[in-house]
């Protein structure tokens, strides 16, 4: 595919005959929680502009511009950067809302938990129902996720028994791997799996993990779209875009 953007859906076709290996994304791509995560940059940054009195106020496209895809400390420096505000980096113990990154992104991720545990989580079916269908195939999966809350939202949708190989924000944190759009992560996964990065396949939702897909090498990077759009996505590196997994069944 081309760098530049598309206007119209590119000759692209996934073939499980030509993959080993399908890399998830979690937020977005296997359960609704990117809603949860809007939620709860909303309600944060909603708040701290108000009261600090910085403009303009937080919207959603900030959250598509700064936030989606990318860890959570990096997503509040991001997004203060987008107002000229730079707090302290702080320590990943700050109590949640010490004004620095790491509190105001412990505050978020309070909030992402409390909602969790209130209001739990359901998988997309389209996106199980390929899963299902590939693990019965022989494929291997993986999932790669920012978020530190991975396992948390795997066990509560109910599919933890489905991946034995799991990159998310803990372990990133863990071994230095720089998050996406740097390919590192995805690479990884691919590596615990034994699968070379062009038998293996990138499924994201988000333009900084599309844009990871694509600097990383991959066989092929299946984006859906869940807001952020089409063009968006194949504009950062994916070969094809879908609004449901199903359809690659």
């Amino acid at each position: 595919m081309a760098d530049s953007p598309m206007a119209d859906q590119p000759d692209v076709s996934f073939d499980p005959d030509r993959y080993d290996a399908v890399l998830f994304d979690l937020d977005g791509v296997l359960t609704p929680t990117v809603e949860v995560h809007k939620k709860a940059w909303r309600q944060l940054f909603t708040g701290y502009f108000a009261e600090h009195g910085i403009t303009p106020p937080y919207s959603d496209a900030d959250y598509f511009a700064h936030v989606d895809g990318r860890p959570r400390y990096e997503g509040v420096r991001e997004c203060l950067a987008s107002r000229d505000v730079h707090l302290p980096e702080g320590d990943p113990t700050d109590e949640p809302g010490t004004p620095t990154v790491c509190g105001l992104g412990n505050l978020k991720d309070a909030e992402v938990n409390r909602i969790l545990a209130t209001e739990g989580v359901q998988p997309y079916l389209g996106s199980v129902a390929w899963l299902d269908a590939l693990i019965a195939g022989g494929t291997k999966v993986a999932v790669v996720s920012s978020s530190r809350n991975t396992r948390t939202v795997l066990a509560a949708a109910r599919l933890a028994d489905r991946f034995e190989v799991v990159v998310d924000g803990v372990r990133a944190a863990a071994e230095q791997l720089p998050g996406k759009p740097r390919p590192d992560t995805y690479v990884q996964a691919a590596r615990d799996l034994g699968v070379p990065v062009e038998r293996a396949v990138v499924v994201e939702d988000a333009v900084s993990g599309a844009a990871a897909g694509r600097a990383g090498g991959f066989g092929l990077v299946v984006g859906v779209d869940r807001g952020v759009g089409r063009d968006a996505l194949l504009e950062a590196g994916a070969d094809l875009v879908v609004s449901d997994l199903a359809e690659l069944m």
